[in-house]
This record gives C-alpha cells, structure tokens and sequence, in this order.
C-alpha cells in the first residue's frame, strides 16, 4: 500500500488523516454507547470531526490527489463514501459532479433548491424554515432523501433503484440495530452527523461566487455553459475565497482538511491536501487581504 501513495513525502500525513478518519469514527461511535454524559460528549465531537475528515479525503480521492491510480483513489473514496452517507451516490457521480465545479466554474446542481423550497407544502416548508432557524440542517437532510427517493420516481434513473435498495437495507439495518441497543447512541449519532453537516456547509457557503445551473439545462446545451461570461482562471480565482479557521494558527485549518485554503486548491487541484498551506503563501504571500478572509468574520453572517 505504501508504493501506492503518489510521493513518498504523502505517506505519513494521508496514513495519519486515514487513521483519524477510520479509527477516530469507530472509537467517537463506540464512545456514544457510554453510560456517562461526558464520555458521550466526547464520542460527538470525536465522530462529527472524523466524519468531517472523512468528507473531505472523498473530495481529495475524486481529484486522485492521494494514490497513483485512480482505481486506488476510487476504491478509498467509495470507502469514505460509506462513512459519510454519501454512498447513495456513486463515486463516479460525485466526482463527474465535482469535476463540473472545476471544469465549468460553476455550482451544476441536479435541481433548484429555491425551487424546491418554493414548491412545497406551506407547513413542510415552513417546517423546514424553523428547523433551520434552529440549526437544524433539515433542507440538506431532505436532500439527501431525494436522492433515494427520485430513482424511483424518474423514470430516466429507474437504473438506480436495485443498487439504491440494497445500500438502503444495509444501512437502514445497521441504524435500526444501533438505535435498539441504544437508542441515545442513536440519537447522539444524528447530532454527530448534523454537526457535520452543519460545519461543511459552513466552509463551503463562502468559498464562490459562482452562477448556478442546472444538469439538465447543460444537457440541452450539449454540456456548455452559454451566458456570455468568460469563465477563464481570473474569474474563477476572482470568485474564490480563501475561507481560513486562522491566519495565525494554521493548524486549525487541519480541522477542515486544509479546504478552508481555497484559492490554492482551485489554482491547482491535484496538489494534495497537506502541500496547500505551502501553495497559498507561494501564491498570496502572508497578506491578510481579499482573497482571505478569516473565518470569525463569517460567524456573525452564518
């Protein structure tokens, strides 16, 4: 395993980030089933930050920043995938969705959520609204049940729906047994997970400020985006933003996997994530101007 890793300077710094993803989310899950209260708190931060971590080596697999082959990188990913409930997709559909973000400089989106939001039922959305008021990620949750739910309803991706159902059973199981040994585990799980669901979307919300479209509208135009604006490297680093957890503490940007030192990562995408804090100063210096801006001055927005 150790040849496969691209450079042997990688080596110790993606086995450590494995190991905190793999092992910190077994010991976090396991803590969750403790009789005391402060052992359980810990088990929730523990498994909401390996879950985190977790999250963002898939995004590092779906660039095949970390092994040489992109079997390596795809079998790895599919592993974090299951991790992170994200498995409902496949691999390759996270990572050809990924791909436009880079490729098209553009969030592609499979349907509007403003729609989405708007069409409801008045009490589901307004439901939705408090929820959210409180914190509450209930818009992503819903989300990630359309993307179970919409294979068996379009026919266009009725293909889907055996995979969905066997992935679907095991999980279901799984949480069924976890929640009838203990139902608090249970419980102390989802906050996990709404923790770090809550925290992705945080570091992700301001990192563009790039346009939206939809697959389908891209599908109309054979893939291309036609709106007149050229979409070249000046915009794409003039819409990026380096979102960082600290300018004096770079260590506290290893909580989000270095993805807050955003700019670096678009300017070069296959640079792993443990080369992007060299990458940002060679690229910025140490200047604490746009297209920095520090994390705390999001906090009052978020």
């Amino acid at each position: 395993m150790l040849n496969a890793f691209k450079t042997p300077q990688s080596v110790i710094p993606n086995l450590l980030a494995f190991s905190f993803a793999i092992f910190g989310y077994a010991l976090g899950v396991a803590l969750l089933f403790n009789h005391y209260w402060l052992i359980n708190l810990l088990g929730v931060l523990l498994t909401a930050q390996s879950l985190v971590i977790s999250a963002y080596l898939l995004h590092e697999f779906t660039h095949w920043s970390i092994f040489k082959t992109p079997k390596a990188n795809r079998n790895w990913g599919v592993l974090m995938s299951w991790i992170t409930g994200s498995c409902y997709s496949t691999f390759e559909e996270i990572r050809n969705k990924h791909m436009h973000h880079h490729v098209d400089r553009a969030d592609v989106l499979t349907f509007n959520v403003q729609h989405l939001m708007r069409d409801l039922p008045p009490l589901a959305r307004n439901t939705i609204k408090i929820l959210e008021w409180f914190y509450i990620p209930a818009l992503e949750i819903l989300m990630h049940f359309l993307v179970i739910i919409l294979p068996f309803t379009r026919v266009e991706m009725h293909h889907k729906r055996a995979r969905l159902l066997i992935i679907t059973s095991l999980r279901a199981s799984i949480f069924a047994l976890m929640a009838f040994v203990s139902l608090k585990a249970w419980l102390l799980y989802l906050l996990a997970y709404g923790l770090m669901i809550t925290a992705l979307r945080f570091a992700d919300a301001f990192q563009h400020t790039y346009d939206v479209f939809l697959e389908q509208d891209l599908a109309m135009n054979n893939g291309k985006i036609i709106d007149g604006k050229v979409r070249d490297r000046h915009y794409e680093q003039s819409n990026t933003y380096s979102n960082l957890a600290s300018l004096q503490h770079s260590w506290l940007n290893l909580l989000f996997l270095n993805f807050p030192y955003h700019n670096a990562h678009h300017e070069k995408p296959v640079a792993p994530w443990f080369s992007l804090p060299t990458l940002h100063v060679q690229l910025f210096g140490d200047t604490q101007s746009l297209p920095i801006i520090p994390m705390h001055k999001l906090l009052l927005a978020f």
